[in-house]
């Protein structure tokens, strides 16, 4: 059964849009927002918020790093 998204994890989900990214970055971000919203739409409570921000940290990174790279 899907947890109620609380207005907090719902304002962080919006972070892990995609749309604006391109292709090549779009496609290493894309696994992090699945996860993101994976985990929203499973768990509650403060670890949740804490979580996502973390991935959100790890997603950041992980696209400067094939920013970087100059692909893929």
């Amino acid at each position: 059964m899907a947890a109620e998204i609380h207005p907090a994890v719902a304002q962080l989900l919006a972070n892990f849009r995609t749309d604006h990214l391109p292709e090549h970055l779009r496609a290493v971000s894309e696994p992090f927002r699945k996860l993101a919203h994976q985990l929203a739409e499973t768990l509650t409570g403060d670890e949740v918020t804490r979580a996502l921000e973390r991935l959100w940290d790890a997603k950041n990174w992980a696209v400067l790093a094939a920013s970087n790279a100059g692909g893929a």
